[in-house]
């Protein structure tokens, strides 16, 4: 896996990391990280992957009302990180052939989780994730332009540094890092949930 370390704790930008990995590292890494995820919905049930978990620490600014404070169940998580997986590697073929990208519109949409209700929909759904991200990595030219970079608000600049194509992909990808120890919570929660019940 990539080694976002830096980035945690905060004494380097994903921009600081990226020239360290090829483009052949990102194809592997977005099959590691898709991998991880498929790992955690192994011998699930439906109603394992939808089961609502505790999170005292959930808070979302941007969620609909009445959703801010929810626990995100397994489904809930797999949406949301593909949808933000994918947006940052859709930009990345357009930096990539020397095209600055502005900071609006977004390149970005997020399946309604609620209408996410089985397993096999959360492995369909990553699956489809893995090809989508795989198929912008091929959109590269050979020599990728590494000097264009998306354009960004001050406060979201200050948080991500500057984006250029590989910043803007491992962007992604540091997004589903940050949500790894999530998952594996909600899916020992489901287990237990799962267990009890059947006692």
């Amino acid at each position: 896996m990539i080694d976002f370390s830096g980035v945690d704790n905060k004494t380097q930008k994903v921009y600081d990391i990226a020239p360290n990995y090829t483009v052949d590292d990102l194809r592997r890494v977005t099959n590691e990280s898709i991998d991880f995820m498929l790992d955690m919905l192994r011998d699930l049930t439906d109603a394992d992957v939808t089961f609502d978990p505790l999170d005292p620490l959930a808070d979302d600014p941007h969620a609909v009302e009445g959703e801010a404070k929810i626990g995100w169940s397994l489904a809930h998580l797999v949406v949301h990180v593909t949808a933000t997986s994918e947006e940052w590697a859709a930009y990345s073929p357009i930096l990539a052939r020397g095209i600055a990208y502005p900071s609006e519109p977004r390149l970005r949409y997020e399946t309604d989780w609620e209408t996410v209700t089985t397993q096999a929909q959360c492995i369909q759904r990553l699956e489809e994730s893995r090809r989508m991200r795989l198929a912008a990595l091929d959109m590269w030219p050979d020599t990728p332009n590494l000097d264009a970079k998306r354009e960004l608000s001050p406060r979201f600049a200050e948080y991500a540094g500057p984006i250029n194509a590989p910043a803007s992909f491992l962007f992604g990808l540091y997004h589903e890092h940050q949500h790894r120890a999530q998952f594996e919570d909600v899916r020992q929660q489901a287990l237990a949930a799962r267990a009890i019940s059947a006692s």
